[in-house]
């Protein structure tokens, strides 16, 4: 088993997004007063883990926490599948997040102008690395069947790791098809990246990210960081 992946193993979704929501309560508890930026997923455990932090984050301050997003589909944001849709009504206006930190990517208008968009946002608000890359300091990702994470689909290619994109436009395998994504890079520099996986559909992907399967995005992300945590309920 990799040394590069912490596995917090749990039982259900809810224990993941709880456990979960509870670690991300107190990384913001210890940031110092510094701006801190976090990108959000989709996902059907999305729900679950807004209302987690909700739960919480009763006597925390969210001052100075930046909310970007990993992908998003380009729908509007009364669309269902919008993924900004979803954290709006179960943690932002729960939590009366002002509307100045919550940097969303629109995928109600042209892609490519959006690409630039959300990459001048983000890029304008977080620290930049040696390579140019912008530093989040946490990125929640999901983990697909097919071991994809944001909107990077295994069919691409590992070429694309190397990529310095920030965002770009892609295709997805799956409905609907149009959308953003944040590339591998900005993944890889992240001070954390935490993985919510859950579903005995994804046992596969979870065997061969054990195994570090570079055909895998999520591999790919892991296997290029330093550490990389893994809140999961597959059972072997």
């Amino acid at each position: 088993m990799t040394q590069k992946i912490n596995l917090r193993p749990h039982r259900t979704p809810d224990e993941i997004a709880r456990a979960a929501a509870i670690d991300l309560v107190e990384l913001l508890k210890n940031r110092a007063g510094l701006p801190f930026g976090m990108a959000l997923s989709g996902g059907r455990i999305a729900k679950a883990f807004y209302e987690a932090i909700v739960t919480a984050s009763s006597e925390l301050s969210f001052t100075d926490v930046h909310f970007f997003w990993t992908d998003e589909r380009c729908v509007p944001p009364s669309d269902p599948e919008n993924n900004y849709s979803i954290a709006l009504e179960h943690l932002f206006r729960p939590l009366r997040i002002p509307p100045e930190q919550i940097h969303r990517i629109r995928g109600e208008v042209d892609a490519d102008y959006a690409v630039k968009e959300a990459e001048a946002e983000l890029c304008r608000l977080m620290p930049m690395c040696d390579s140019g890359q912008p530093i989040l300091d946490l990125i929640i990702l999901g983990m697909g069947e097919d071991g994809h994470v944001a909107s990077l689909f295994p069919q691409e290619g590992s070429s694309f790791v190397e990529d310095t994109r920030v965002f770009r436009k892609v295709f997805a395998t799956k409905p609907p098809p149009e959308r953003i994504t944040l590339g591998y890079q900005p993944i890889i520099v992240a001070r954390h990246v935490w993985v919510l996986a859950s579903g005995r559909g994804k046992f596969d992907a979870f065997q061969r990210l054990m195994r570090l399967d570079d055909s895998l995005p999520i591999s790919r992300v892991v296997a290029r960081r330093p550490a990389t945590t893994l809140f999961h309920d597959i059972q072997s």
